[in-house]
């Protein structure tokens, strides 16, 4: 060998050590490694990887340990994921935040078996309620009683002086007691809105009981929450969140007061979870001036969408059929709005460029729905668009088929469905069921599916609404093999209804949703790897950690 040529094969290895370590330095050092574990990008339906690098809240890399060890140094923080299952976080579609929140330290009746038992509760949180102060939020049931619904004699003679407005689970009914009345201004003259229902006994004389549009009556007695209040009691949501593994929510706010007290958290660091704060629809004019003179937010919280009514709820007898129900033969429900003007608000607002769901649940407020946002679609790119429609319970085959179309994402909720099961045939008889929380057959047609709580009125709790939509087993036991077990679905399906799904429905699927290069590092470990679970073991699945941005904001004392 000549010496020539030696000299240029030690100058080739010597720039091919310096381009090495060239690229070596350019290389991205992890702020964190998880490792050991099984985890689901996803990207498929199976998990598909072992190990993910995380670096200043977003992902740099998913893979195998092997791959994943280019990414670390001196700074980087190993977690041993132990076998566990890590995933993205979940995002729920569809929460009552402030309604949620303050649940969580009032009176707790979902659960209350009986009258008796009901008013007892009552009675006790009154008996320790501070001066002035309502009782409220409570989450009853009449059908775990047989169906009677409650009268405020039941509770007047315990409660006293103390108001009391108490809800039903799903929102739409309230029951009030004799004081909360008399502070309401509430006669017996007082007539029945447009769109509720003062519910009242034989006589004539108000029960106490509210639907829909005659609830606010009510409500409008109370003294507000302060600001303060409502940060404590959100801040108290936010953790709860977190020990479920929900690292972002969609909040349906009923108000602006959400959206103000989310901004204030935020301004004091104190918004641990990411948030789409939803606005009246009515109010669209309001939210588009607001977005030009403030933007939409950033990824911790966001505006810029607002939430309608078509009409109630099937346990209230107010969602909205073609037909009388059966056990309630002298109304087939009704919408909560002027359907012209609900119309003209869609079309407005998306033309505004703001992002519109609208609430609808019987097999007629359904098909209105989806005429109105066909018509308000015309010309329009439905990708821009992405109408929602909220809770789509209750759907004719041609409902179904128009999903995917025209672009409408159906945002369900499936632990409702093992709620309802139990008494839904009573509601509106045998043949009428078929189209009734259809998940599996609008997930067919290739239409966009997201999933969510609906919380307060049902569990905060992503496992429970998973085991609900693949499992489909009724809270009362009756139907271990599943409740219309034909609309079944499998665990893959579920779990992206409660990431990419809903990233996509929320405008976030270019950086949220799943676990990609880029993409904010929001992760949730479960106890078990629910793609090997049986689906009636679905439920007993434990959240170990919540990561949201990458950092540890849940850890269980377990993990």
């Amino acid at each position: 060998m000549s010496f020539r040529f030696l000299g240029n094969a030690v100058a080739l290895v010597t720039l091919a050590a310096v381009g090495s370590l060239s690229a070596k330095a350019e290389q991205v050092v992890a702020d964190r490694i998880f490792r050991g574990g099984v985890i689901w990008t996803g990207a498929s339906d199976t998990p598909d990887a072992t190990a993910i690098a995380i670096s200043n809240g977003k992902i740099l890399a998913v893979g195998s340990e092997d791959e994943i060890s280019a990414y670390q140094g001196a700074i980087t923080d190993f977690v041993d994921l132990k076998g566990r299952f890590l995933m993205p976080g979940f995002t729920d579609n569809h929460v009552h935040f402030e309604m949620g929140s303050n649940g969580l330290s009032q009176v707790q009746l979902r659960d209350a078996a009986t009258p008796e038992e009901f008013a007892r509760r009552i009675a006790e949180a009154a008996l320790g309620a501070p001066e002035g102060a309502w009782v409220l939020e409570g989450a009853w049931d009449h059908e775990l009683w047989g169906g009677e619904l409650p009268d405020r004699a039941w509770i007047d003679g315990a409660t006293a002086d103390v108001p009391v407005a108490v809800t039903r689970l799903d929102g739409h009914m309230i029951l009030a007691n004799t004081k909360a009345m008399t502070l309401a201004g509430i006669g017996p003259d007082t007539p029945n809105p447009e769109g509720g229902v003062i519910v009242r006994d034989a006589s004539g004389r108000a029960t106490g009981v509210f639907k829909d549009n005659a609830i606010p009556l009510i409500m409008s007695a109370m003294t507000p929450l302060t600001d303060a209040a409502m940060e404590k009691i959100f801040k108290d949501g936010i953790a709860h969140a977190l020990s479920l593994g929900v690292t972002q929510v969609h909040d349906m706010g009923y108000d602006w007061r959400s959206l103000e007290t989310f901004q204030r958290l935020q301004a004091k660091s104190e918004l641990k979870i990411r948030v789409y704060a939803f606005t009246p629809l009515a109010q669209w004019e309001k939210l588009e001036a607001y977005v030009d003179a403030h933007g939409r937010g950033d990824d911790q919280l966001r505006w810029g969408a607002l939430k309608g009514f078509v009409d109630g709820s099937l346990g209230s007898t107010t969602a909205w059929f073609y037909e009388p129900y059966s056990d309630e033969p002298d109304t087939a429900g009704f919408p909560v709005a002027d359907m012209d003007e609900l119309e003209a608000d869609v079309k407005g607002a998306s033309s505004a460029g703001l992002h519109v769901t609208v609430h609808a649940i019987g097999y007629q407020a359904n098909d209105k729905l989806l005429d109105i946002f066909e018509r308000a679609s015309e010309g329009r790119d439905p990708k821009d668009l992405r109408f929602r429609i909220e809770h789509a319970q209750h759907l004719t085959a041609d409902a179904i088929a128009r999903f995917e179309p025209l672009g409408v994402t159906a945002s369900m909720h499936p632990y409702h469905l093992i709620d309802d099961g139990r008494w839904a045939e009573k509601r509106i008889g045998a043949a009428r069921l078929k189209g009734t929380y259809a998940i599996g057959s609008v997930m067919a047609t290739g239409a966009n599916v997201t999933f969510g709580s609906d919380w307060s009125v049902a569990p905060l709790d992503p496992i429970q609404g998973i085991y609900a939509a693949v499992a489909r087993r009724t809270t009362d036991g009756k139907n271990p093999d599943g409740w219309i077990a034909s609309e079944k679905i499998t665990v893959a399906q579920a779990l992206k209804a409660y990431t990419q799904n809903n990233a996509y429905a929320g405008f976030m699927d270019d950086r949220s949703g799943m676990l990609k290069p880029g993409y904010v590092a929001d992760l949730v470990v479960l106890s078990e790897n629910p793609f090997m679970v049986e689906p009636a073991a679905l439920s007993d699945i434990k959240v170990l950690r919540t990561v949201v941005g990458g950092a540890d904001l849940y850890m269980a004392d377990s993990n």
